[in-house]
């Protein structure tokens, strides 16, 4: 018996598969014989091995074989058979570096190990993650030369503000260079097949939703959004601009009252499937050898440790060196070598700079991403709006759109700044749908009056408290640390931009496709914010975040004094007779 047959018959023994003097046995070898064994092989039942009954219509002298020898010769005959299977169960279990023919063992942290180097470590492995990893190796040109690895801690993207958003694009910002990004994105995803295909799969479909944005604007804002539209127009989005009379003919589902103007997309502006997109990244990228793992970045190791500046003095700039990635579920991490960081973690991107290895005077400026929380809720009307319907922005902030076919809808809001959810976790406030939103959809939507609540989950966007607008390029004091981070909420439908931004900086040193110098860092040391790059949030909020940060709020409109409003930080454009801003809320104490 070869080592191979033992190890077999005695796990068979001891798992009770074959009893000793037994029947198993027996049965076992009685239907495998009656096919393969020779008949002298099997025995005479009626006789036996010494005087007992031998087998009927076999030889007198030949005695019964015993229990070990017929295992063995089972074995020998199964083994082709469990060979085959055991080759099926392995195709079938997760693919893992270095495992038994891909099974992954006991204790072994999921998914493929990191590297011990790499050139570029993209921290983050969301949608904008993945299109920095695509980008890079697409304006490489070649697939064997830089080595890029993505780093996700959530490989199920069950908490990913990628797959939790609305899916929505639009080009109606205030802001030049939102806008050409959002140009930028729409014809990438216009022509995703021609980037992201990948040879012998299927074509991409992103299921995207023609419906447009609709933006509605009390009296007090009008001037405001005429002046937006402008802009957009200048640079070459198509967007009409409705008066209340236009507006009630082409969507006669809502009730304009309080509505002075609305501006409405015409072109590049929906939404579509965002889970689609970032597999078509991820893809595309692994493809073009792009690496990835499953860990969590929490420590760097810089050259600020190989200098000894004075005592009490910073390093004024530092390289970053390896980066600590944390195995999930497990007290090892692996230091990976690296020659470029690029910051894509989302609402966690100020979060990583705070990690262990990072000198304090290098982090400065401060970067002030965090997570806020963002419930999204659906609901069922069937006398709601049809096909028509674009993505609704309210005049209250309140914003809805369809969600498949006629009679189905997603929407939220975004809660009062002193209201802000917890960010802990993802659990929703269904009170606030009830006391807060519905009634605001109702009041624009009457048809809403009677809508049946479905479900809802909750995301994060990656918000950017200095002025909303996304961060991009190199830090000023980490000298290969790039980022992409702080969208507030516009992260998804800038990714294609973004990525290619970066990886353009990287690469080639230099902007090249969309000139983005404003969205760097530099702003944050100079205190210096975007304007426009509130995208429908009330101005009263953005007030607020700008006392809190410490910086003056948005000026007026030239020609107009903000003397003429009471409150002397309100940039709102209230009457001399006015007492106070409506929209402006008192000041708090800090």
């Amino acid at each position: 018996m070869t080592g191979e047959e033992a190890w077999l018959d005695g796990a068979w023994l001891s798992g009770g598969g074959v009893a000793r003097g037994g029947g198993g046995v027996a049965r076992r070898h009685a239907a495998l014989g009656a096919r393969s064994a020779p008949a002298e092989a099997v025995g005479d039942p009626g006789g036996g091995a010494r005087g007992g009954p031998r087998h009927r219509g076999g030889s007198p002298d030949r005695p019964l074989r015993t229990v070990a020898p017929l295992s063995s010769d089972i074995f020998r005959e199964l083994r082709p058979g469990l060979g085959r299977l055991g080759q099926i169960l392995k195709d079938q279990l997760p693919v893992w570096e270095g495992g038994w023919g891909g099974w992954t063992p006991l204790g072994t942290p999921p998914g493929p190990r990191p590297p011990e180097q790499a050139d570029v470590v993209v921290v983050g492995g969301g949608v904008v993650g993945w299109s920095v990893a695509y980008w890079l190796k697409a304006l490489e040109g070649q697939r064997h030369g830089m080595r890029v690895l993505v780093v996700e801690r959530d490989p199920t993207y069950s908490r990913a503000s990628t797959v939790l958003s609305v899916g929505g694009i639009r080009q109606q910002f205030s802001l030049p260079e939102n806008i050409r990004m959002s140009r930028f994105s729409a014809s990438f995803l216009r022509n995703i097949n021609e980037h992201l295909g990948v040879p012998n799969e299927p074509p991409i479909d992103i299921q995207f939703q023609p419906s447009g944005y609709l933006f509605l604007a009390p009296p007090q804002s009008a001037a405001r959004l005429e002046a937006t539209v402008q802009l957009q127009r200048e640079e070459g989005v198509q967007v009409a601009l409705l008066s209340p009379t236009q507006l009630k003919v082409k969507f006669p589902w809502i009730d304009t009252e309080d509505v002075a103007v609305a501006s409405y997309g015409l072109e590049d502006e929906g939404w579509f499937d965002p889970w689609t997109l970032l597999n078509a990244f991820r893809r595309k990228a692994a493809s073009l050898g792009v690496h990835s793992c499953n860990g969590e970045v929490r420590g760097f190791v810089t050259s600020a440790e190989d200098t000894m500046p004075p005592r009490g003095a910073a390093p004024a700039t530092a390289r970053i060196k390896y980066v600590h990635i944390h195995m999930p579920d497990s007290l090892e991490y692996q230091p990976v070598a690296c020659a470029i960081v690029v910051n894509a973690a989302g609402a966690w991107a100020g979060e990583l700079l705070e990690a262990a290895g990072l000198p304090g005077g290098l982090r400065q400026p401060p970067l002030p991403i965090q997570p806020r929380k963002r419930y999204v809720y659906s609901w069922h009307c069937p006398d709601g709006p049809g096909f028509s319907c674009p993505l609704l922005v309210d005049t209250t902030g309140a914003y809805f759109r369809r969600d498949g076919s006629p009679g189905n809808y997603l929407g939220g809001m975004s809660p009062p700044e002193e209201e802000e959810p917890d960010p802990g976790d993802l659990s929703v406030d269904h009170d606030f749908f009830q006391e807060q939103v519905w009634p605001r959809l109702a009041r624009r939507v009457p048809a809403f009056a009677s809508l049946r609540p479905r479900g809802a989950w909750a995301g994060y966007y990656d918000h950017n408290a200095f002025d909303r607008n996304g961060v991009l390029g190199p830090h000023p004091r980490l000298e290969n640390l790039f980022l992409a981070a702080g969208f507030s909420g516009h992260g998804l439908q800038h990714a294609p931009a973004a990525g290619r931004a970066v990886a353009e900086l990287v690469v080639k040193g230099r902007y090249e496709s969309l000139d983005l110098r404003r969205l760097g860092w530099r702003r944050l040391a100079e205190g210096e914010p975007l304007e426009g790059g509130r995208g429908g949030v009330t101005e009263a909020r953005a007030g607020a975040e700008a006392r809190r940060w410490g910086r003056p709020p948005p000026l007026p409109q030239p020609g107009v004094s903000p003397s003429k409003c009471p409150q002397a930080q309100c940039f709102h454009y209230c009457p001399p007779t006015q007492p106070r801003c409506p929209q402006y809320p008192p000041p708090q104490s800090q």
